[in-house]
């Protein structure tokens, strides 16, 4: 039984993930330059009656802090009245987006031990300050929920904090909380995971001698993780897009970014997230290069339409940004979106290879167990023939639209908005995809209990009659989709 309180610390948990820091920041704080005197910051921090200034540099980038722990602590007792500002700040200052998820800010000042933290805008100038006590007394309740998740850097820390998730997804289960709303919030938390297992795996490189990266770059993950969809038991997708530099630097940048990439995804397998059985992940060149040859690629993808390299393009188009400089990630997103639209008929050729993604349904409308080489009697693959093939068809109504949404369910949307989908169709979609993952997230949580391989699979079994008539509904729905998405691009072809 889920408690009242037990529902607003969660409700509190989806909400830290869904605010960004530019919703709780304060304006923009007093701030000094380096070469101010003690004295200077002393009479600024009593006149605006402020607990914390920041030092800045010569573009206006913070360079240090100083709060009232730092007067007392080292003005009251070491300082001299002359000294300048930038001997008793605390550097190197840590910062964060205005843009960042609002969890993420929490988990660098609780990490660190801040109190205050400040805030930068794209260019990294001063654009706020966030100040922890104020995010804690809008939010209730939310150090208990997210302790579990505001681990150190450690591998077991975090492996603690993706085993955490699967109490907290049965706990939401439980409370009837909607799926989408699931799956958006563990994607949330497993994207944050790769952030701090990049970010280790890069200060592993930085203690052996590496240094820092050489050039700017992206992480990008795709699959259920890229359209928000993720479950327990996602494996990795990921990539780098790198910002451009010249050709003759291309043997060190890559000296550097290989054994990067081999550390960090050596880091998510740890964690659990197995390694990518089909190699999609920024150890293979293929998924790690220069934003230019990103758009080389897909060109080349684009335009020979070869079976792999048609998969490899239905890959790439569900990635989403996860940590780096963004604006490498919107550059892409902006560049596929415009070459899909350049060329109608590449949506076509992406149905072609996933023809045989059919429902799990047999003779007479009846539900159809999985026929492998396993043996898995009246078992039921209800990603591969239940969410998959609509997960494909929204995914095509969409490039063949335009939109570059990546989630089911806001594709579903959209497309109703633009005409591109009949309201009758719509609903009936939306819920088919919402029973199938519920259904998958609940076979899912019972089999990490019982021990078993957490996986696709639930027994005919396990589902109530009335489980099984409205999976039926739902596998039809989707059925009957996927031969009207084939009718309309055989009219266009």
């Amino acid at each position: 039984m889920i408690t009242n309180g037990v529902r607003t610390l969660l409700h509190s948990l989806t909400e830290i993930f869904r605010r960004t820091v530019r919703d709780h920041m304060g304006p923009i704080p007093s701030q000094v330059a380096r070469t101010a005197t003690v004295v200077e910051v002393l009479n600024r921090m009593a006149r605006t009656r402020s607990s914390a200034l920041i030092v800045t540099d010569s573009h206006g980038r913070p360079a240090g802090i100083i709060t009232e722990q730092d007067v007392v602590r080292r003005v009251a007792w070491h300082a001299l009245p002359d000294q300048q500002a930038e001997t008793i700040m605390t550097t190197p200052v840590v910062s964060v987006s205005a843009d960042d998820n609002l969890f993420h800010a929490i988990i660098a000042m609780r990490r660190h031990r801040l109190h205050y933290i400040p805030v930068v805008d794209r260019a990294g100038a001063l654009a706020g300050l966030l100040a922890l006590h104020q995010v804690l007394l809008s939010l209730s309740g939310l150090q208990r929920l997210t302790d579990p998740l505001v681990q150190d850097e450690s591998i077991d820390a975090l492996k603690r904090v993706k085993e955490n998730e699967i109490e907290l997804a049965k706990m939401l289960l439980q409370d009837g909380t909607s799926i989408s709303q699931v799956q958006w919030l563990l994607t949330e938390i497993n994207c944050d995971l790769h952030g701090r297992a990049l970010v280790r795996a890069i200060g592993e490189m930085a203690a052996a001698g590496w240094g820092e990266p050489p050039v700017t770059f992206a992480l990008i993950i795709m699959g259920s993780g890229g359209r928000g969809e993720n479950l327990l038991a996602p494996d990795q997708d990921n990539g780098f897009i790198l910002a451009d530099y010249a050709d003759s630097e291309h043997s060190r940048i890559e000296a550097y970014f290989v054994p990067l990439a081999e550390r960090f995804t050596r880091l998510l397998d740890a964690i659990g997230f197995p390694l990518c059985a089909g190699n999609v992940m920024a150890t293979n060149p293929v998924w790690r290069k220069r934003i230019s040859e990103w758009r080389k690629q897909i060109a080349v993808w684009l335009r020979k339409r070869t079976e792999t390299q048609l998969l490899l393009s239905d890959i790439l188009v569900d990635f989403r940004h996860v940590w780096g400089d963004a604006r490498l990630s919107e550059a892409l997103r902006r560049h596929i979106t415009r070459a899909i639209a350049e060329n109608p008929t590449f949506v076509m050729d992406l149905f072609a290879i996933e023809a045989d993604h059919t429902v799990a349904l047999g003779w007479f409308g009846k539900l159809r167990s999985e026929r492998d080489k396993k043996d898995r009697p009246g078992m039921i693959n209800l990603k591969l023939r239940g969410s998959l093939p609509l997960v494909e068809a929204a995914r095509l109504l969409s490039l063949k639209a335009g939109m570059p949404a990546t989630s089911t369910l806001e594709r579903l949307d959209g497309l109703l908005a633009k005409g591109a989908l009949h309201p009758e169709d719509h609903d009936p979609l939306q819920d088919a995809f919402q029973f199938i993952s519920r259904l998958l997230l609940r076979q899912q949580i019972e089999d990490f209990e019982a021990r078993r391989e957490v996986g696709d699979f639930v027994p005919e079994a396990r589902l109530s009659k009335r489980e099984r008539d409205h999976l039926v509904i739902c596998l039809r729905t989707i059925d009957n989709q996927r031969r009207l998405l084939q009718e309309d691009l055989n009219a266009n072809a």
